[in-house]
């Protein structure tokens, strides 16, 4: 009765059931990303790691998810995406378990590429693609945004309580006097179990599409050069975004302002909750401009916003423009999913969606090693305004090629 209730909650009209099931999953993703992208810059440097060699394994975390994301695009419609997704929960279950057995530089490189690790407060893993392309298969045209909404919105308000619970090994440290590298490899090992648990999720998945309407899976045809157009915008806009990605936002406000893990995991709680709010007002919103301007309108000041952070002389007034720009930046992202997954056909929805996300996850890789180059010679917040800079060429870029490029239903 609890599971069908809450379901008929998430769930909007025309949705079928199995697509909880991915809701369910993605949510424990997120608590395992939320607590993750804080704690391992902060690990890493407990390890003795340097700012540079953090931004290097960050880098490496996002080419090994482009790289399999980009695996993924050539495959995707040769296997159920069920069966893959099995496959990247498990393989995030030996992330977890990896990054304790392992502690020395090289060795780690090679684990966050092979790995699951994400460092963004957004989703740019393996699954995020894999997740999408099924999503559009379970939702009419008509709720498919507040799908992709809902979809965000539990990602961002279960990361945002993730971020909250970074700060548990310092607490086990001060309570229970439990050594803080040990409390900090329990966290990783929890990762691992989050892993398995999303593995029996997707394991009940049906194995067949249960509608006839569903297209079956086919490689990129028509649609090519749109999509083509769309993963190069959204790699410059993710080129932006890894100046900015949480761990090493996380690693600016450690070094500029000493804050700790407690306060930075409560900092980031509410930077979660504020991204959370925006993405419930997406879908309404996108009903009534359209999807491409809700993309650009809510993502301009935004960015505006993140600009402004590191130019505050004191830690409250940054906090005031973070949250401002938290409080818009995730507004596109449903409104993005909805409109790649619209304007395709049917069968196209899975190449298309690791087409457009692999630019995302590799652009996105290369930045946050030339971010913490930045932040290992100075604590001023160069990688945050050049990521608000080039994020706005990306907006005004996305109006003029795709603002008369509209999804079937703007077009009744």
């Amino acid at each position: 009765m609890f599971r069908s209730t809450l379901a008929a909650f998430f769930l909007p009209p025309g949705t079928r059931p199995d697509a909880g099931r991915v809701l369910w999953a993605r949510a424990l993703r997120a608590f395992g990303d939320g607590y993750m992208s804080l704690l391992l810059p902060f690990y890493l440097t407990l390890l003795g790691f340097s700012a540079l060699e953090v931004g290097v394994i960050v880098t490496s975390t996002l080419l090994g998810s482009g790289a399999m994301t980009l695996a993924i695009g050539f495959i995707a419609h040769r296997f159920r995406g069920g069966s893959l997704l099995q496959a990247a929960a498990f393989l995030m279950a030996a992330t977890g378990v990896a990054f304790v057995l392992v502690t020395d530089f090289w060795p780690l490189l090679l684990v966050a590429f092979m790995g699951t690790l994400n460092p963004s407060s957004g989703d740019v893993s393996v699954f995020l693609p894999l997740e999408h392309a099924l999503l559009s298969q379970t939702v009419t045209a008509r709720s498919r945004t507040a799908l992709f909404a809902r979809y965000s919105l539990i990602g961002a308000l279960v990361g945002a309580l993730g971020a909250q619970a970074a700060g548990v090994p310092a607490l086990a440290q001060l309570w229970l006097a439990v050594d803080l590298k040990t409390a900090l490899q329990g966290m990783f090992l929890f990762y691992g179990a989050l892993g398995m648990v999303s593995l029996g999720l997707y394991h009940r998945l049906p194995p067949r599409p249960e509608t006839p309407h569903d297209a079956p899976a086919t490689p990129l045809g028509k649609s090519k050069r749109m999509v083509y157009r769309l993963a190069a915008l959204f790699g410059l806009d993710a080129f932006a975004g890894g100046f900015a990605v949480q761990s090493l936002l996380a690693l600016w406000l450690f070094e500029r302002f000493e804050l700790s893990i407690i306060t930075a995991g409560t900092v980031f709680f509410w930077v979660g909750i504020f991204s959370a709010l925006s993405q419930l007002a997406s879908a309404r919103v996108a009903a009534r401009f359209g999807l491409i301007n809700t993309m650009v309108f809510t993502h301009l000041p935004s960015n505006v916003f993140l600009i402004l952070v590191p130019l505050m002389p004191t830690l409250p007034l940054a906090l005031v423009f973070l949250f401002l720009r938290s409080a818009l930046s995730q507004m596109d992202v449903p409104a993005r999913t909805s409109y790649v997954m619209a304007v395709v056909s049917p069968g196209e929805r899975p190449a298309a969606a690791s087409i457009t996300a692999v630019p995302r996850s590799l652009a996105a890789a290369v930045s946050p090693a030339f971010a913490g180059y930045l932040l290992s010679i100075t604590t001023f917040g160069w990688p945050l305004v050049i990521c608000g800079g080039l994020k706005i060429v990306y907006d005004l870029l996305l109006l003029k090629m795709f603002s008369k490029v509209r999804p079937p239903e703007e077009s009744k």
